[in-house]
């Protein structure tokens, strides 16, 4: 069984094509995704816009993916973990 500790989850390197690495806490990429999915609803994949809350879009998002093609670029995130 795997250990537990390759699940945790401290924070996410956000990459973008016009920005500096970045590293976000888990409420501030969420807050990071409810901000540009108000504005770009159409950046979500199409099997994530049939779940009925945001909240649960962004979570499978977080989950299920690590890019999203906008705006002549990309947006890359990576799970981190802070210590060891």
């Amino acid at each position: 069984m795997a250990d537990p500790i390759m699940y945790q989850v401290d924070g996410y390197v956000v990459l973008r094509h016009d920005h500096p690495e970045q590293l976000m806490e888990p409420d501030e990429i969420r807050t990071f995704f409810e901000t540009l999915l108000s504005i770009q609803p159409d950046l979500l994949p199409a099997d994530l816009a049939k779940l009925p809350s945001q909240a649960e879009q962004i979570d499978q998002l977080l989950a299920d993916y690590c890019e999203l093609e906008i705006e002549d670029g990309f947006l890359q995130w990576y799970a981190v973990r802070f210590e060891k």
